[in-house]
């Protein structure tokens, strides 16, 4: 009869802790699911306030070259501030990454844009509205291409297998925004360089 009572006792104990274990459970899946939707929502509300990029024309002056943007080749770049409408514009993607790293530039960035040259027309011509979020872009750098005002280039894609076909025909290699080498980027006189007399050609 004790034999059975301790059975008794140890089975209802057991059922018990089971019982506590399944709650446990629920809440911890109930906590990860809330604070998912929470990162989901604050991620939709981040994009939803990022400004959209502008359209490329005529009166677009590169913030370091001082030049129309339309009168040079290769990626172009715009970077939107807190509050301002007009974008600072760039007459490269590589001039476009070192605003943000010069400790003089402003920090208060609300979106980048640089030119997607994997959907291009060519390398003269990038497009007016062909932007893509530098972010989420990858990058080809040390290729032989050179940027709007010459020197090195940090070609921008927004698809990653495009940049790798890029690199494959111009050499360099594909990094993302955020390894990007600051000493690359910074590595020449922002905006200052001669335009090279070559540039690649861009069949992708």
């Amino acid at each position: 009869m004790r034999a059975l009572a301790f059975a008794k006792k140890w089975l209802a104990g057991s059922m018990l802790s089971s019982d506590i274990r399944d709650i446990g459970r629920a809440r911890t899946a109930r906590t990860l699911c809330a604070a998912l939707t929470l990162l989901a929502l604050a991620a939709c509300k981040e994009e939803a306030e990022k400004p959209a990029p502008q359209t490329l024309t005529d009166a677009a002056i590169g913030r370091y070259c001082g030049m129309m943007l339309t009168e040079h080749e290769g990626p172009k770049g715009q970077i939107l501030l807190k509050g301002i409408d007009e974008p600072v514009w760039f007459s490269s993607a590589r001039d476009t990454l070192a605003f943000t790293l010069l400790p003089e530039e402003p920090k208060d960035i609300a979106a980048i844009y640089v030119s997607d040259m994997g959907a291009a027309a060519s390398w003269a011509d990038p497009g007016p509205d062909n932007w893509t979020d530098a972010k989420a872009a990858s990058f080809v750098i040390g290729s032989t291409a050179e940027g709007g005002m010459g020197g090195s280039e940090a070609v921008p894609f927004a698809d990653p297998a495009k940049a790798a076909a890029f690199a494959a025909e111009h050499g360099g290699e594909v990094v993302t925004f955020d390894v990007i080498p600051a000493d690359y980027v910074l590595g020449g006189q922002t905006g200052t360089e001669q335009p090279g007399e070559e540039a690649p050609g861009h069949g992708h």
